[in-house]
């Protein structure tokens, strides 16, 4: 099947020349422990590039996403990023949502690290250029049910964390004791305690009647912000906790678009964006949500409790975005324990992300600045070959559903 540019030259228009032609030669996926997608592109002249398109929970899903991608965009320019975007995006009809715009991401994420590589750049040269030569991080502390936060906050200092962020709650149900949410305020103010910023991961967990209390008791405390205090969708409600606390607000993860995010920041109810670059359509669309958030005043926080692969492609975003604030890192996280594989394990230079008075130094290197060891990829992916991530599943006292 010919590509558009092979047809628009039969048109009389202008065609990549042979010179600088590089077409897709194959697309391969990779399902890694502890829970991530791998996404392996090469061209027809031998350049690799690596993304990563993790959805967690639903990994068999986005590597259904994939078998359409091979068979549509195998033999097409690898150069012409946007176009491959908005083919993928808008020609089978229907758009968005979390598996299409996680299967975009790990193909885009992949492209752009071809083409900085075949440049010789980071990709981040190509969005413009660094506005910053470091990288503000934080860490994760406490786990699903969050519990010996001050011993492992003193370790993430030791780290050299100076932020960290950790679930506000277990599960809750619709309307809960009052007493239930003191242990959350008790366990911010041992963190604080120790002279580190803590995010509050709400998750979702806590529905609206419950929230309001929630953010009221944390104010004292000063956290650095709120995330996900209600579920998505919740515009109207969010916009009246808003109104109702000082804290800063973030959310973002389960919004995969500009057109998902844009009603949040019309609506003036968030002072942080958290697009997850694994599900938002990767580098090519976060870069455009982090840009519209900048017109209204809004910092943007990439969510990234993945892969090595999102995470530096979390930092292209983060060098060059004027209103970028902090980055999500993996390192040591909950949901990577009892796996022998770690944020740094499929890296071949494992001090590429390492962390120094709260900062990761600009990646340098081109593409997306990292080095994948890609016989560790494919051993782990045949050990692991049945093996699929499933979050916990919560019910109540009553045995009914709680939000996890």
């Amino acid at each position: 099947m010919p590509s558009p540019l092979e047809t628009d030259e039969r048109k009389g228009l202008p065609a990549i020349s042979p010179a600088t032609s590089d077409k897709i030669k194959s697309i391969e996926t990779f399902r890694v422990p502890p829970r991530w997608l791998f996404v392996k592109v090469e061209t027809e002249k031998g350049i690799v590039g690596w993304g990563e398109a993790t959805l967690e929970g639903h990994a068999e899903a986005v590597e259904g996403a994939f078998e359409d991608f091979k068979e549509r965009f195998i033999g097409w320019e690898a150069a012409n990023i946007e176009d491959i975007y908005q083919s993928a995006y808008r020609h089978r009809f229907y758009r968005g949502g979390e598996v299409l715009m996680s299967a975009l991401a790990g193909l885009d994420i992949a492209l752009w690290d071809i083409k900085g590589k075949a440049l010789g750049v980071p990709v981040w040269q190509l969005l413009g250029g660094k506005v910053r030569d470091r990288v503000a991080v934080y860490g994760w502390i406490g786990g699903d049910r969050p519990n010996d936060v001050l011993r492992q906050a003193k370790d993430r200092k030791d780290q050299g964390f100076t932020a960290v962020k950790m679930n506000a709650v277990e599960s809750l149900g619709w309307l809960a004791c009052p007493d239930d949410l003191k242990a959350t305020a008790e366990r911010l103010k041992d963190v604080r305690s120790t002279g580190i910023d803590v995010g509050l991961d709400f998750h979702g967990r806590v529905h609206k009647t419950m929230a309001k209390q929630l953010a009221r008791m944390l104010e004292p405390y000063q956290p650095l912000f709120i995330e996900e205090p209600l579920l998505p969708g919740h515009i109207e409600e969010l916009t009246k906790l808003y109104q109702q606390t000082t804290t800063p607000i973030a959310l973002g993860e389960r919004l995969f678009t500009r057109q998902m995010v844009r009603p949040y920041l019309e609506s003036g109810c968030i002072d942080i964006i958290q697009p997850d670059i694994s599900h938002s359509g990767g580098i090519s669309e976060t870069k455009r949500i982090a840009t519209m958030a900048e017109t209204y005043d809004v910092g943007v926080a990439p969510h990234c409790p993945l892969g090595p692969i999102s995470f530096a492609a979390s930092l292209q975003i983060a060098i060059s975005a004027p209103n970028f604030l902090i980055c999500e890192m993996s390192w040591k996280m909950h949901y990577n324990l009892g796996s022998d594989y770690d944020l740094f394990s499929y890296l071949k230079d494992k001090n590429v992300f390492k962390v120094m008075n709260g900062f990761i130094e600009a990646l340098s290197g081109p593409g997306l600045g990292i080095d994948i060891d890609e016989d560790l990829v494919r051993e782990a992916a045949k050990e692991t070959k049945e093996f699929s991530w499933r979050n916990p599943v919560w019910r109540g006292p009553d045995g009914g559903i709680r939000e996890w």
